[in-house]
């Protein structure tokens, strides 16, 4: 037989209980995870037990009263200047999952809010957005959103955990700016977007761009963000000679064609200075073989260094030539090396040269020994 309390149950969800306006409070959890259902009540309750049950709420559907505030993976706890109570279930599972009821125990007629909750897989997402930058630029993830979200609480974080990410949020919409991270929310376009500053390796990963709902669980998308140590398409060494010309080839994306040429002198391609505006180079440009060639004229001995080719001011592509350049100064006898590691002096000895002084030196010695054969015979005929 059912009791008179299932019985009165029963009848008062029938009547929908009048008192419960709410309606349904639909809440999202996450597996493996823990969630928060929270309920009102009105004026006059504060002092009334608290509960929360689940199917038909009989005695035995009864998972955590006020009264006994924890129990197994449930925690309750209300606050009465609120006039809120909510029940914290840990470490949830897939048969937690379902309809459940807050209620406020009343003599004879019990106040009860519908709650249905739904489980998740604590992951995102089917989509991810991947984006490549390099090692000391700026990047700007943009975060697309729905119209009735434009007042809603914005924020980012690593990984892709939905479950921690408010709680890991590197910068919100409340707080938009932190060290190298700054948000801004464009309403009229219906995205924010998050810009890192002075990128470094550690920042590759994933991300998750979150816009906060009040009852359900957070809207979500992904990102990849890969971080670069900067390079080049390639790296070559050059030799040159002081005083006569000497031509570079820079190779340069197709859709480069239109922007600024250079060529750039230093050891780091980020703090190098633009060589395209002295007055002994030149730069002309090949569109046909996506290259520009820089003409230096009259070498000289300070040219020797490293240069960097580029067709994109801020660098972003990568698609760059590190050059290596030396440069020799010519002459005539031997080979002397300077005190710049770049600049040597090369003498230039012939083979005939060196021929010729070998054939002389055997001729002075074969001369040398006919005089003294002819004065051994004179010598000798004398004494006879």
């Amino acid at each position: 037989m059912w009791s008179l309390q299932n019985l009165l149950f029963i009848l008062c969800i029938s009547l929908r209980c009048a008192t419960s306006a709410v309606g349904v409070l639909n809440v999202t959890g996450y597996l493996r995870r823990e969630v928060n259902i929270s309920c009102s009540y009105d004026l006059g309750y504060e002092s009334y037990e608290k509960y929360l049950c689940k199917n038909s709420c009989g005695r035995g559907d009864v998972l955590i009263t006020t009264t006994n505030p924890v129990k197994y993976k449930y925690m309750i706890h209300d606050d009465k200047i609120a006039r809120i109570f909510t029940t914290t279930i840990s470490d949830l599972r897939s048969m937690d999952a379902g309809k459940y009821w807050c209620g406020v125990k009343k003599f004879l007629k019990d106040v009860y809010t519908e709650v249905e909750l739904k489980l998740v897989k604590d992951r995102c997402c089917g989509t991810v957005t991947k984006i490549l930058n390099y090692q000391g630029y700026s990047e700007s993830i943009s975060c697309p959103y729905e119209r009735q979200y434009h007042n809603s609480l914005k924020y980012i974080c690593r990984g892709n955990r939905p479950s921690t990410c408010l709680q890991q949020a590197l910068i919100t919409s409340y707080n938009k700016e932190n060290g190298r991270f700054r948000l801004d929310d464009d309403k009229m376009l219906k995205k924010f977007t998050v810009n890192i500053t002075s990128l470094s390796q550690e920042d590759s990963g994933y991300y998750l761009c979150g816009v906060q709902r009040n009852f359900d669980h957070d809207v979500f998308s992904a990102v990849l963000l890969e971080v670069e140590e900067f390079c080049c398409v390639k790296s070559t060494k050059i030799n040159g000679t002081v005083g006569q010309p000497l031509t570079l080839q820079c190779p340069y994306p197709p859709q480069h064609r239109d922007n600024r040429k250079f060529l750039c002198k230093g050891d780091q391609h980020n703090s190098c200075m633009d060589m395209t505006n002295q007055s002994r180079f030149t730069v002309h440009d090949n569109v046909s073989s996506s290259s520009f060639l820089v003409m230096i004229a009259e070498l000289e001995a300070a040219d020797a260094g490293t240069y960097w080719c580029g067709s994109d001011s801020q660098w972003k592509i990568g698609n760059y030539t590190k050059m290596e350049l030396s440069v020799f100064l010519q002459h005539t006898l031997g080979t002397l090396e300077t005190n710049n590691p770049a600049l040597y002096v090369v003498y230039v000895v012939t083979p005939v040269l060196l021929l010729m002084c070998v054939l002389f030196i055997l001729y002075k010695y074969r001369c040398s020994t006919v005089k003294g054969d002819e004065a051994t015979s004179r010598n000798t005929q004398n004494k006879l």
